[in-house]
C-alpha cells in the first residue's frame, strides 16, 4: 500500500482527492492549516509557511502520523485571485510550494504532483487567447498575482528536476473546480457568453481532478510536465463555433473543433497519464430531471 501526504486535503478539491486515493487503496494523511471537515483520513493541522512544520511532516515527524512517504501531493494554498491581497497570496502560495518541494527533496521523495492553475493560460483572457483549444504549448501568460505564482511554483518544479533526473513533478493546471451541487447553475450560463468568456467556458469536476491527481501519481516518466486538467465538454449547451464567433472571432482554431468539447485541451493528459473524465455536467442535470 502506497503511502501518500496530501496538503490542502482540506479544501474543496482536496476533499476529493482524499476520498479517491482511499478509495483505491492507498494510505493518506492530510496536513493542512485548516481542520478536514469530515474523517476521511487522518488528518494534522500545520503551518504550511513554516518549513521547519512541513519538514517535520513529510520526514515523518509528527507523533503518530510518520512516514515514509512514497508520494506527495501539494494542494494547498490561497485558491484564486482575489481572496487576499495580492502581496499576501504571493507570500503565501509561493513559499509554501517552496517549503514542499525542498522537504521532499530531503525526504528523499521522487513522486511529486502539486496543483497549478489554468490561469497560467492568460485568465482572465482579456487579452484573447493565441489559438483555440488552448494548451500547454505557448509559454504560460499571468494576469495576476496568484497565477504569477503558480508559474514560479512550475518554475521552481522544473529546476528541481534538473537537479535530480530521477524526480518526477507533475503540475496539475486545474480547472474551475466543481461539486455536483454547483451543475443547478450551468443552464443559465447561455443566456450570456461572455459571462465564462474569462476561461474558454471550462471546468473540471472534483471527481475528475482526482483522477488526474492519482494517474499523475502512477505516472512513469521522470522530470516535469504540466498539464492543463478540464473535463471533456465546457459549461454551455452552444456550439463553441457560435461562442468563439461572438467572444473571440479573431481567434484562430487548431485542429478539430467539437460542438461542446473543452476548449482547454486535454489531449497532453489523456497521452501522458491515461486521464479520462468520467463525468459531465449535462448528464448531472439530467439525472436530477
Amino acid at each position: 500500500m502506497a503511502k501518500v501526504l496530501v496538503t490542502g486535503g482540506s479544501g474543496k478539491l482536496g476533499r476529493a482527492v482524499l476520498r479517491d486515493l482511499v478509495a483505491h487503496g492507498y494510505d493518506v494523511l492530510n496536513i493542512d492549516q485548516q481542520a478536514l471537515p469530515e474523517p476521511i483520513c487522518p488528518s494534522v493541522r500545520i503551518d504550511l509557511t513554516n518549513f521547519g512544520e512541513v519538514a517535520a511532516a513529510i520526514l515523518g515527524g509528527v507523533d503518530e502520523r510518520g512516514g515514509p512517504f512514497d508520494a506527495v501531493v501539494h494542494l494547498a494554498a490561497i485558491p484564486a485571485p482575489g481572496l487576499a491581497g495580492n502581496a499576501r497570496t504571493f507570500a503565501n502560495n509561493v513559499p509554501t510550494t517552496y517549503n514542499v518541494f525542498e522537504a521532499s527533496r530531503l525526504a528523499g521523495i521522487k513522486n511529486i504532483v502539486f496543483a497549478s492553475s489554468e490561469t497560467v493560460l492568460g485568465l482572465p483572457f482579456d487579452t484573447p487567447p493565441p489559438y483555440a483549444p488552448v494548451d500547454e504549448e505557448y509559454y504560460p501568460r499571468p494576469e495576476s498575482a496568484y497565477s504569477l505564482g503558480k508559474l514560479l511554483d512550475e518554475t521552481m518544479a522544473a529546476q528541481f528536476c534538473r537537479w535530480d533526473p530521477s524526480l518526477r513533478i507533475v503540475g496539475l493546471r486545474f480547472s474551475n473546480v466543481m461539486n455536483p451541487e454547483d451543475y443547478a447553475a450551468f443552464p443559465k450560463f447561455d443566456a450570456d457568453p461572455r459571462a465564462r468568456k474569462w476561461n474558454l467556458w471550462g471546468y473540471i469536476d472534483a471527481r475528475d481532478g482526482a483522477q488526474a491527481v492519482r494517474r499523475s501519481i502512477q505516472a512513469d516518466f521522470t522530470g516535469f510536465e504540466a498539464f492543463i486538467i478540464a473535463n471533456a465538454d465546457t459549461v454551455m449547451s452552444r456550439s463553441n463555433m457560435s461562442l468563439l464567433a461572438e467572444v473571440f472571432p479573431d481567434v484562430p482554431t487548431k485542429g478539430n473543433l467539437s460542438a461542446n468539447g473543452t476548449l482547454l485541451s486535454i489531449e497532453k493528459a489523456k497521452r501522458m497519464l491515461g486521464y479520462s473524465p468520467q463525468y459531465s455536467w449535462k448528464s448531472e442535470v439530467d439525472a436530477k430531471g
